[in-house]
């Protein structure tokens, strides 16, 4: 399995392996400012959560280097996971029953973290296998084994993510889309990669 490239998105900004492409420091709505610069027209963006949101604009990035001959429709699988699920968009639709006194249907869609696979396979018509899994971290173990699970099953290429949006402001949208091929991606580059991005 072989990384063909990689995203990263936080508040101040959105990188494209490992190259800045959008600066949003001092921005007050920095993935709007991301989705403008972007260049792309689709008018649910702005219905999305901060998840679907993150993970939409760094897929907008990667597609371009999936190879011509994979057939997106099915031999694409989709490998997300995250900590803190939705607890953002939770927290968002509490208030508007319990302090609003009027619940908010547009906010309950996004109460479950795995919307977002949806929303990316809506906007790409990707029908193949989605899976979202929740982890007490960013797991390489985790997304190479499921990838190599994907493999094993007829798939072939993933793209997988790391999506955090907190109540705190802490977001973070680590993804990298990974091709069938001999080579074998080991642990430590995974971490490594993930972490250079963290600047840890």
């Amino acid at each position: 399995m072989r990384i063909l490239a990689h995203s990263y998105i936080q508040p101040n900004g959105i990188w494209l392996n490992q190259t800045c492409v959008k600066s949003t420091v001092g921005e007050e709505n920095w993935l709007k400012a991301i989705y403008q610069n972007s260049g792309v027209e689709y008018p649910k963006f702005y219905k999305m959560d901060d998840l679907s949101k993150m993970s939409f604009l760094s897929s907008e990035l990667l597609r371009k280097f999936i190879p011509a001959e994979i057939d997106q429709e099915n031999e694409l699988a989709l490998i997300f996971a995250n900590h803190s699920t939705s607890q953002l968009t939770d927290t968002k639709f509490h208030d508007s029953y319990a302090v609003q006194g009027n619940p908010s249907p547009s906010l309950f869609v996004y109460t479950l973290p795995n919307i977002l696979t949806g929303e990316l396979c809506i906007r790409n018509k990707w029908y193949g296998e989605n899976c979202f899994y929740i982890s007490e971290q960013f797991d390489a173990a985790l997304f190479i084994d499921q990838i190599q699970f994907a493999f094993n099953h007829g798939n072939s290429c993933c793209l997988c993510g790391w999506v955090e949006a907190k109540t705190d402001g802490s977001h973070e949208c680590f993804l990298f889309l990974v091709l069938l091929s001999e080579e074998k991606l080991d642990i430590n580059t995974l971490n490594n990669l993930y972490k250079t991005y963290k600047n840890e």
